[in-house]
């Protein structure tokens, strides 16, 4: 007891000096009697090991359509080289099936060069170009050839780097773009957030530049409109199919669909604003 009056001691003196006690000290306060310096089992003490604000493997181990829906208010997370962090909450995806889906990159289950990180594990980022200019990011879930396209963002942090990045592929003088036209849509949330080809068959859960975080207030069931996706052509069924999903009431989605929160609503999923 001498000893641990003696030690309490020298920390009220630090204390008393304005300045936090060195972690030594504290190691020496939670010793063990017999002079054993590990600590004992107190949430003051434990040392977290882990990074608990990142979603893990068995998050995006799920059928595709839920994990379209499962991301909806979950963060994506990019640390720019210069050590920057950009944050960007979830609100629009599309699922895209695998083989039996007419719309999806995999249709038929053909497996290319181009499209390989669809049949990689649950968490892959599939990232592909359109028009040769703009990329798209996508993320793999269960099933082969699944994967689930990012369309909007919420931007939450980094504001001002974003715009930086969507100004620097813009071609000519640009106007200050606005919040909600930071990331409402596949190509500029990936201009936004400097995502390229280089980010094709990353794994989320393992790279230090892209990760997704859980979010808080995720949504229920009645804040999610489900409703046909965009810019698919001529699929037949498949471009009828309820296979988008966003935020309703949220600013930061690229494309509204009133007429099936019309009926959404008439169905009593949610009441009509």
């Amino acid at each position: 007891m001498p000893r641990k009056r003696k030690l309490l001691a020298q920390l009220s003196a630090l204390q008393s000096n304005s300045s936090f006690p060195p972690f030594d000290a504290l190691e020496n306060l939670n010793a063990m009697p017999d002079g054993n310096s590990s600590p004992k089992s107190s949430k003051y003490f434990a040392i977290e090991k882990k990074n608990s604000s990142q979603l893990e493997a068995d998050f995006f181990n799920q059928p595709c359509v839920s994990l379209a829906k499962s991301f909806l208010g979950q963060i994506l997370v990019r640390k720019l080289p210069d050590g920057r962090e950009l944050w960007g909450r979830i609100v629009e995806t599309e699922a895209y099936l695998g083989g039996e889906d007419e719309a999806s990159h995999s249709k038929g289950g053909k497996q290319t060069q181009r499209n390989a990180a669809m049949f990689m594990k649950p968490g892959t980022l599939y990232v592909y170009q359109i028009y040769g200019i703009y990329f798209c990011v996508n993320v793999s879930s269960q099933g082969e050839g699944a994967a689930v396209l990012l369309r909007s963002l919420e931007p939450l942090q980094g504001l001002d780097a974003m715009r930086e990045l969507r100004s620097a592929s813009r071609k000519g003088p640009t106007k200050l773009l606005k919040d909600w036209q930071l990331c409402n849509g596949p190509s500029k949330l990936c201009q936004a957030f400097g995502i390229d080809k280089a980010f094709d068959q990353r794994d989320l859960t393992q790279d230090a530049a892209i990760w997704m975080a859980p979010g808080h207030d995720l949504p229920g069931e009645q804040d999610v409109v489900a409703t046909t996706r965009i810019g698919i052509g001529n699929r037949g069924e498949w471009a009828q199919k309820p296979l988008r999903f966003y935020l309703r009431g949220n600013k930061f989605v690229s494309v509204v669909d009133k007429k099936t929160e019309r009926e959404m609503a008439a169905m009593g999923h949610f009441s009509c604003s």
